[in-house]
């Protein structure tokens, strides 16, 4: 008596593959936060993380860079320390600076469709220059709200005084972070040239 041996494929390998990209950028990330300090106008660390959403989006598009920084965030809040200065846990997301690691994923996502559109992955050297941008800008802008809008709240102080301490002293590094992304989607454009 013999038995039908067919292969069933739980998980397809596209699946599997964007799983494991999502991994590598949340991890990324985990790593660029790390590059953390204080800036003296500010309690709010400096670290490389939006580095880690504004590549995620614009390598893995909307679904799975949001996918990316929702495992990044949720890592770090079981206990894996990714988060700015090694720091992990529940205490993170809802502390000063926990505004920020929410909007991530959001940001991700924001960076992905500017990128990328809905309809999947476009080649990168298709992928429009001002639209990048743009969408880098308005992820910076998510960021900074939620934040901005988290740190007031936690701090109990007026969104402006929010806003002096968690937004404006990063605006420079900020848009020196969109230039390394930029620098790395287009690559090939710099290595061709």
């Amino acid at each position: 008596m013999s038995t039908n041996h067919e292969s069933v494929e739980l998980v397809g390998d596209e699946v599997v593959g964007n799983l494991a990209r999502a991994a590598l950028f949340a991890a990324l990330t985990g790593v660029f936060a790390y590059v953390s300090f204080q800036l003296p106008v500010t309690s709010v660390p400096f670290t490389l993380q939006v580095l880690g959403v504004f590549l995620a989006g614009a390598f893995l598009g909307p679904v799975w860079g949001f996918g990316a920084m929702a495992l990044y965030v949720v890592a770090g809040a079981v206990g894996v320390p990714v988060y700015a200065y090694g720091a992990s846990g529940l205490g993170s997301l809802f502390g000063q600076w926990g505004g920020y690691l929410w909007s991530y994923p959001f940001a991700a996502a924001i960076v992905g469709y500017a990128a990328h559109g809905t309809e999947g992955l476009s080649d990168l050297d298709d992928i429009s220059l001002p639209r990048l941008v743009a969408g880098m800008a308005v992820a910076t802008v998510v960021i900074y709200a939620f934040g901005t809008v988290f740190y007031a709240y936690v701090g109990n102080v007026g969104l402006v005084e929010a806003t002096t301490i968690t937004a404006i002293p990063f605006v420079p590094a900020e848009l020196l972070k969109m230039v390394a992304a930029v620098a790395a989607v287009r690559a090939d454009d710099i290595t061709a040239a």
